[in-house]
């Protein structure tokens, strides 16, 4: 095997197939990069059996051949090569890379070990990138970190019509997006789900949201679902959660006369100030009244902290608790200059319900996209 590629090109492209790659791994084969040469340059390709990058580069190969190396320390490798092009040659089961001044010889892997790529061909619609780069990142810091419950660790995509929504919770707060799904001229079903790791869709997210269209793609091969998404000769598939996403659309109240409007901005910056002195896991209270807004805080005997904005309230006063990360994760995902509290009752008189937090683009007009977040008020942690 014998190729040269350009170097930033070449560093890209592996850096890309190795994002994805378990930090450990109990199967070291599954660490590699595998290299195949096609008549006009190169396919790298990774697989864990549950996540899996493909791209395509253009290169000069003057041999023919497949490799695998070990992929994390391939993309170290590329990306201190100096500015020249980047040679490749094999020598039984030794990989020489030459670039410059510079040199390296690298143990191959067996190839023969390596696991099946998934190949997934067709697409079941289409999402615009900026907006499905958006979304993943407002929806997906939601999603439960915690794997004993693997269901609420992935962001759950649903299919209707022409729209998409995406909706991820972790038991005390839920976050939905919803932006244009393109069926294109496919027979796909109006409506579709999906549940993927919220790990993985944020990188795709961030991978491909400078792209102008990303393909998207459902499919069930061997009892595996899977779901692909492709843009800039570039491929990620996932394998999908397995499970009963929990019905948490029902928790949104269809309208609220109880509401707050703030300078989303302001409010950031006072939150951050007022928790300083909050032990772990505490929560700020917060009073809405005619005359704005109190955040107090209590920590300890040595603290305590409490600050006064402007908020423009409709309906009656209420006073809620409120775990201050979640509240500045749902702020910071809104995305505009202003943000409304809508408050909801719960069954129990003495204690609100969920706070529904929706952009706002003036004191007195709603934002125009469609996110939502749910916060639980009162005792967050049980």
């Amino acid at each position: 095997m014998r190729f040269s590629v350009n170097r930033d090109v070449f560093s890209e492209a592996v850096s890309f197939a190795v994002k994805l790659l378990p930090q450990r791994t109990t199967l070291p084969i599954l660490s590699g990069v595998l290299i195949q040469t096609t008549d006009d340059g190169l396919t790298l390709s990774s697989f864990d059996y549950e996540v899996s990058a493909q791209t395509q580069i253009s290169a000069q190969v003057e041999e023919q051949g497949t490799i695998l190396v070990s992929g994390r320390l391939l993309a170290d490798i590329a990306s201190r090569l100096p500015n020249a092009p980047v040679q490749f040659t094999t020598n039984d089961n030794r990989i020489v890379v030459s670039c410059g001044s510079a040199n390296f010889t690298l143990l191959s892997m067996p190839v023969e070990e390596y696991p099946s790529i998934p190949q997934i061909s067709g697409e079941t619609g289409l999402v615009p990138g900026e907006d499905f780069a958006a979304a993943v990142a407002q929806v997906a810091v939601a999603a439960s970190r915690d794997d004993v419950t693997p269901v609420i660790t992935g962001v759950q995509l649903e299919v209707t019509d022409n729209r998409l929504s995406l909706v991820a919770t972790d038991r005390y707060r839920v976050a939905v997006r919803e932006i244009d799904w393109d069926n294109g001229d496919n027979s796909a079903p109006d409506s579709l789900v999906a549940l993927v790791p919220a790990r993985t869709l944020q990188e795709v997210g961030k991978t491909f949201g400078h792209s102008s269209t990303i393909s998207v793609a459902f499919t069930s091969k061997d009892d595996r679902e899977l779901i692909a998404f492709t843009a800039d000769k570039k491929t990620v598939t996932s394998l999908l959660i397995k499970g009963s996403f929990p019905p948490v659309r029902r928790l949104f109240p269809n309208s609220s006369e109880n509401y707050a409007v703030i300078n989303t901005a302001e409010l950031i910056e006072a939150v951050r100030r007022v928790s300083l002195v909050l032990e772990r896991e505490a929560a700020l209270r917060f009073t809405f009244t005619i005359d704005g807004l109190t955040m107090e805080a209590v920590g300890s005997e040595q603290a305590q902290a409490s600050e006064a904005i402007d908020a423009l309230l409709t309906g009656d006063d209420i006073v809620l608790s409120l775990k201050p990360q979640f509240l500045i994760d749902g702020l910071t995902a809104v995305r505009s200059e202003y943000v409304r509290f809508s408050f909801t009752k719960s069954e129990n008189t003495n204690k609100p319900g969920p706070m529904l937090i929706t952009s706002q683009s003036s004191k007195d007009q709603p934002g125009a996209d469609s996110f939502k977040y749910l916060l639980q008020p009162n005792l967050l942690l049980r």
